[in-house]
């Protein structure tokens, strides 16, 4: 028996239940948001997102760079290294590999001037490229290098020459492309956020809280459980917030309660069919709502849901924006038709 298996053996007689009946039920619901943070049977989440983070603590000192380097040295140093089980002697066995020559058939040799060949020989990579360019053979260069050649021909005499002297200086010159800035992490206070939904203030129309992946469930199911009484926000995004089944079921209930809602966004989260099952019940029983947007989540969601989005998309005429790519061609000509009924309807 392994050490491991020795160290399960004494919690195989362990009670549970009775762990659990001595329990408070503040205990008991401090347990409940801690299986929602860590759990390690979701094979949706990413195996570093099953479990809470219990790196946090308190530093012992500041940090020392050189101290730590010096450390880390002095310990690689120390370490000793592990023979090889087959002693390296430096031999070489078996024969080097060889390219074989291919021979050129006598037809296909080609003989040209002593000057041309040595030309040839001598040109650069750029210099290929520009004659290649010349004698229009498009196979030796990318397409971008072709087209800016095509484009800078000009005809003197009734003879196509290519840029100065017959040699384009456009062709051989690489692709110049802006950077682009990374985009900002999103700057909304979340607790700040929930006290204005709380309060029911006017001048907050839109709840974004994309790409914020470390939003507490017990949070989150605190702002869908706020938005069931506010009127004045109109949009509601969650996308990128590791948002799973729990949170999907907030959603469908608050969307049962709230008639002030018009865009709903949970793209790109954990939610996986039983939880957009839900959001899709609820959204029958809303009747405000003129946008939804579902689209890559961690797993297909199957044929049942996606027969399930056509069939709401039919039934609810105050949808005319749904984001969601299709995979089976039944639901996506459906949810199409219904769509374009929808946006007729409104017009």
């Amino acid at each position: 028996m392994s050490s491991y298996q020795k160290e399960l053996e004494k919690y195989r007689d362990i009670d549970e239940d009775e762990i659990l009946r001595t329990l408070s039920p503040e205990e008991l619901e401090q347990l409940d948001c801690e299986l929602q943070e860590m759990d390690p049977e979701n094979m949706l989440l990413p195996a570093g997102l099953r479990q809470r983070d219990q790196t946090k603590k308190s530093p012992t000192g500041p940090l020392d760079r050189d101290a730590l380097l010096q450390y880390l040295e002095q310990q690689a140093l120390e370490v000793k290294e592990r023979d090889d089980l087959v002693p390296f002697t430096g031999e070489k066995k078996g024969k080097p590999y060889i390219q074989p020559k291919r021979e050129i058939p006598a037809e296909e040799q080609i003989t040209l001037e002593p000057e041309l060949e040595e030309a040839l020989a001598n040109a650069t990579d750029a210099e290929m490229c520009d004659i290649a360019a010349i004698l229009d053979m498009y196979t030796l260069m990318s397409n971008k290098q072709y087209y800016d050649a095509l484009c800078k021909k000009k005809k003197t005499n009734g003879e196509e020459i290519v840029g100065n002297m017959g040699f384009p200086s456009c062709v051989v010159q690489p692709d110049k492309y802006k950077p682009v800035p990374d985009e900002p992490p999103n700057p909304t206070n979340i607790e700040e956020m929930l006290k204005r939904v709380r309060s029911n203030d006017k001048e907050l129309e839109e709840v974004n809280l994309n790409n914020i992946q470390d939003i507490p469930i017990a949070m989150l199911s605190e702002l869908c459980e706020a938005m069931k009484t506010n009127t004045y926000v109109r949009s509601f995004s969650l996308v990128a917030t590791r948002s799973g089944d729990p949170i999907a079921n907030a959603v469908a209930d608050m969307l049962r309660e709230n008639r002030g809602l018009q865009s709903l966004n949970i793209e790109s989260n954990f939610i996986s069919s039983t939880g957009l099952m839900a959001v899709l019940k609820a959204v029958r029983e809303n009747a405000t709502l003129t946008e939804l947007r579902v689209d890559n989540q961690r797993q297909w969601p199957g044929d049942a849901v996606e027969m399930e989005m056509a069939t709401v998309l039919e039934q609810c005429p105050s949808i005319v924006r749904f984001g969601y790519h299709f995979t089976q061609q039944g639901p996506r000509a459906r949810a199409a038709q219904a769509m374009t009924r929808n946006n007729e309807l409104r017009e």
